[in-house]
């Protein structure tokens, strides 16, 4: 490995990249560059996922932000790369400046999330998610069934039954219908206390969503 005389104004960082390569693991790499020589401007490495070592040069987007904003370049913190072996980076990187204010380096962290994103989309794809989903309530008594349908169709009018006028009764009495909640021994009664009417109004509200969609 190609050993580089490190400035003294980027010595001090060498401690500072150890131990973020340390705390973060082996994903992580932490590079020191110095910028005086970008084309072979790696003069320290803790930890490796970028597959360089000492002496290769800047990377392109910092020596393209560097000749484009000179020593006025903000820091880039939290950027996403992909190599050109396919993995996925979050980087950062963070100039260093003399005292004058002259940009004399820079240091980057560079995060392997690789084995991160290929369990997202595991994790997304396989348990979370499928095509054609469809929302299922596995309820443990028919009063949690009924409750947890009738509750959700209320929700789309403010959730207080009370306040429903006859229109809107009716028509949370069809959704209901749709949703075959009255194919349940009992569901029409404890409707009707939901509702807060008698259930003979309901079996109204039953019987004109049934004549208008023309069954029996």
């Amino acid at each position: 490995m190609e050993h580089r005389k490190i400035p003294p104004g980027l010595q001090g960082l060498i401690p500072v990249a150890d131990a973020i390569a340390a705390a973060v693991g082996p994903y992580c790499e932490v590079v020191l560059h110095d910028i005086s020589r970008p084309e072979r401007s790696v003069v320290y490495m803790a930890g490796n996922v970028t597959n360089r070592s000492i002496g290769a040069p800047l990377t392109d987007m910092v020596l393209r932000r560097l000749r484009e904003q000179g020593d006025a370049i903000s820091d880039l913190p939290g950027y996403h790369n992909v190599t050109k072996d396919g993995k996925t980076l979050r980087s950062s990187t963070t100039f260093v400046r003399d005292g004058q204010g002259k940009v004399i380096g820079c240091l980057c962290v560079n995060i392997d999330q690789t084995p991160l994103v290929s369990w997202r989309h595991f994790l997304e794809n396989s348990l979370f998610s499928a095509p054609g989903e469809t929302k299922e309530t596995f309820a443990t008594g028919m009063t949690e069934a009924l409750n947890d349908i009738v509750q959700s169709v209320l929700e789309n009018y403010g959730g207080d039954p009370g306040a429903l006028t006859k229109e809107e009764k009716t028509s949370v009495v069809q959704q209901l219908e749709e949703r075959g909640v009255f194919l349940m021994k009992g569901s029409v009664e404890m409707v009707a206390g939901i509702l807060g009417v008698t259930r003979y109004t309901v079996y109204n509200y039953i019987d004109a969503v049934r004549n208008k969609t023309g069954e029996a």
